[in-house]
């Protein structure tokens, strides 16, 4: 690394003392505050925070998201006390509601707390000299490292008038990848080093403070959890990202052809671990982590979105809703077809896009057990080899109804013991010496866009298949509690993902789709995801349907 001469150290610090700045021994300012946005472009996130810094005091508070989030720092103050990170945000239970928590981890002899800035310290730049940044004339600082292939650059721009900061930047390439490895950047504004209220540095003195859940949160370290800043300003995450990276690895039992590959796979996962922690940071209504998926390219993971969808009639039949609420019962506030029987267990369509077969295997096998009384389990592999001559596509992808067509013109689809395993691919078809499981009557397209007629359809006929929006980012790293997403759509050409609803109910005052997936018990909450029941987000309500078994 570079550093900035001597020399040049001590004119800065003359120059700021002369402006009527207060900068401590590293040449940062030893108090201000200031806000800014932490722009991360590979994980399509922009974190906003305000930030008090006052290394007298031995405190700095960093607030994410307008406050949703509150990361305290207390220095420690003697040779036994080595500080503490405090971390301030709403929880949602199975029995509260964004209740605040605070949670809390101490430093060590080999670890101890310090007060985290939010602006480098010049100090470990050289000076490029005057530049502009979006019209702002400024001084440009930059420190490049370089370890092995990769070259990673920090530039830091500060106005040129008032010395306050503006703008800071990362870029990192790796040669043996070609690309950049790494993004971020950080915008300054509100800028002020005036006294700060010692009462904003103690919000904690009267909470029950508590260490943090390990369980959820295995491939991140304490110290990123408590204190995201320090990625970012301290830089010192890599040899932490690689250890949890490792950790990943043995879990899934992933190997990587090279060394090449292990870094691209390495890139993807560090852009997808910082957008798990930033969004978990939001205060949303539910919670992300990492999965199995987390090493996945969105190319790659759009495989695993099988669903097409077709313009037009389907050859269902109309949705009685008449018949159905003719004996004017109220329906259940709440109900779980897995109680009852009518589910069988998550299953893992792998890398195939045959979420379709699932969906389909899944509603007969319930409508059989509300039928009949009994559990049956379906083969998903007998659509994906035999469905071909009804439009459906194997592994890169189909529709329900057309998975229907087949199984009322062929008699029945087979169980899964006797058509043999789920292969997550295309194989041969033998479709008529296995013993079928199931005959189907016809199915039924639930009217479109109802949440009062999906509700309807899932209290009186059982489990439904239902198509969904799952192209975001947010919804792979599901973990728990009622999944909203504002910017999922709700049309039909917006349904990539067939699941099946299995029940509904409310938590905590949030009203929701009981859906089971397949993506392995890994995915979500044991498989399954709390799909918000709220102005047909991602389209739950969009083209469901369900089938009426002989």
């Amino acid at each position: 690394m570079r550093k900035v001469p001597g020399l040049l150290t001590i004119v800065l610090s003359v120059i700021a003392s002369l402006d009527g700045k207060s900068f401590s021994e590293s040449g940062l300012p030893s108090r201000y505050h200031v806000s800014g946005v932490i722009q991360l472009p590979y994980a399509e996130i922009s974190e906003p925070f305000e930030s008090w810094i006052d290394v007298t005091l031995g405190f700095s508070r960093i607030d994410y998201y307008g406050g949703a989030a509150k990361t305290l720092q207390r220095k420690g103050k003697s040779d036994q006390d080595f500080g503490a990170n405090y971390k301030i945000v709403p929880i949602s239970t199975e029995e509260v509601l964004n209740q605040l928590t605070c949670f809390q981890s101490n430093g060590s002899a080999e670890g101890s707390v310090d007060v985290q800035h939010t602006v480098p310290d010049i100090n470990s730049f050289e000076d490029l000299g005057p530049s502009e940044w979006r019209g702002i004339k400024c001084q440009m600082y930059q420190s490049i490292d370089q370890v092995g292939d990769k070259r990673s650059t920090y530039t830091y721009y500060i106005n040129a008038e008032t010395k306050h900061p503006v703008h800071y930047e990362m870029f990192g390439y790796d040669t043996l990848i070609g690309s950049h490895f790494d993004k971020y950047t950080i915008d300054y504004y509100n800028y002020d080093e005036e006294p700060i209220d010692e009462s904003l540095f103690h919000f904690t003195d009267e909470l029950k403070c508590i260490p943090f859940p390990d369980s959820d949160n295995e491939h991140t370290s304490p110290r990123v959890l408590f204190n995201p800043m320090s990625e970012y300003i301290n830089r010192h995450g890599e040899d932490e990202l690689e250890s949890s990276f490792e950790q990943f690895k043995r879990k899934h039992s992933y190997r990587y052809n090279d060394e090449h590959e292990h870094r691209h796979r390495l890139k993807v996962f560090r852009h997808n671990n910082r957008y798990v922690n930033a969004k978990n940071r939001a205060g949303l209504s539910y919670k992300m982590k990492l999965n199995k998926f987390a090493d996945r390219t969105d190319e790659e993971l759009r495989v695993l979105r099988g669903r097409q969808h077709t313009k037009g009639y389907n050859g269902g039949l109309p949705f009685p809703v008449e018949e159905l609420t003719s004996s004017n019962e109220a329906l259940p506030e709440s109900i779980d077809w897995r109680i009852m029987g009518a589910v069988t267990p998550v299953k893992d369509q792998g890398i195939c896009g045959s979420c379709w077969t699932f969906g389909t295997t899944g509603v007969i096998e319930g409508a059989y057990f509300v039928k009949h009384g009994s559990s049956i389990r379906l083969s998903e592999q007998d659509l994906v080899d035999c469905s071909w001559g009804f439009g459906n596509n194997g592994c890169d992808g189909g529709e329900d109804f057309r998975a229907y067509q087949f199984i009322m013109k062929h008699g029945g689809i087979a169980y899964e013991d006797s058509y043999g395993p789920y292969l997550q691919e295309d194989s041969f078809c033998h479709h008529d010496i296995a013993t079928k499981g199931a005959k189907i009557l016809g199915y039924v397209n639930v009217t479109a866009e109802s949440e009062e007629a999906l509700k309807i359809a899932i209290a009186k006929k059982g489990p439904v298949s239902v198509a969904i929006d799952a192209a975001h980012k947010s919804f792979v790293f599901y973990a728990s509690g009622v999944y909203y997403e504002p910017d999922c759509g709700s049309k039909l050409e917006n349904l990539d993902h067939a699941v099946l609803a299995v029940g509904y109910g409310t938590l905590n005052g949030q009203d929701y789709w009981l859906v089971k997936n397949s993506w392995s018990t890994y995915w979500g909450n044991d498989g399954y995801v709390l799909m918000a029941r709220k102005n047909n987000n991602c389209g739950v309500a969009t083209a469901a349907t369900y089938v009426i078994v002989a």
